[in-house]
């Protein structure tokens, strides 16, 4: 007899993958902005910008042009920095995107590797055999098909490999439909 729930714990497994897969920018942002604590100084500069422009405004270049050429000077240097301060911030946003992905991604092979280990030679769970007649062997892929009951042989068992695609293609469309 298959594992009682081995076929809930693979769709949950699938269901939480696909659902942490569709969190992964919302994660990384929040991530960066937790390492990140740039951003109030990136603010005041641009304000502190914003208030020299102001400034600049109100000054005649005919009248006092060395003032509103120092100015001038002042707002360059200053928009010069948070240029590159933005730059900065976007590579360390970049790189944590590529490292929370990257980290996912093996937590997720894992599981699933430990999930085919796990479940390699017990079909995950047994449906009519009529329901699959045409691709029995394929379906019950890497458990061998047939499943021995005492006194009695009866196949329709669903290997690890196809349940997973399975749940993986239908979990990923409902949450598309979702989302």
């Amino acid at each position: 007899m298959a594992a009682g729930y081995a076929w809930l714990l693979v769709l949950g497994s699938v269901f939480l993958c696909n659902l942490m897969k569709i969190l992964l920018p919302t994660i990384s942002s929040f991530l960066s902005k937790m390492v990140q604590k740039d951003a109030e100084q990136e603010s005041e500069m641009r304000t502190e910008v914003q208030e020299m422009k102001k400034e600049q405004a109100s000054i005649s270049m005919m009248d006092e042009f060395a003032r509103y050429a120092r100015l001038e000077r002042k707002i360059n240097k200053m928009t010069d920095k948070l240029k590159t301060h933005v730059k900065s911030r976007t590579a360390q946003q970049a790189k944590m995107k590529w490292v929370v992905n990257i980290v996912f991604y093996i937590l997720q092979a894992a599981l699933m590797i430990s999930l085919i280990w796990k479940y390699y030679s017990d079909p995950v769970t047994v449906v009519p055999s009529k329901w699959i007649a045409p691709v029995e062997r394929l379906v019950a892929f890497p458990t061998g098909m047939l499943m021995c009951v005492p006194r009695l042989l009866y196949s329709g068992g669903v290997g690890i490999t196809c349940w997973l695609v399975v749940c993986n293609k239908v979990v990923s469309l409902g949450l598309h439909a979702v989302s």
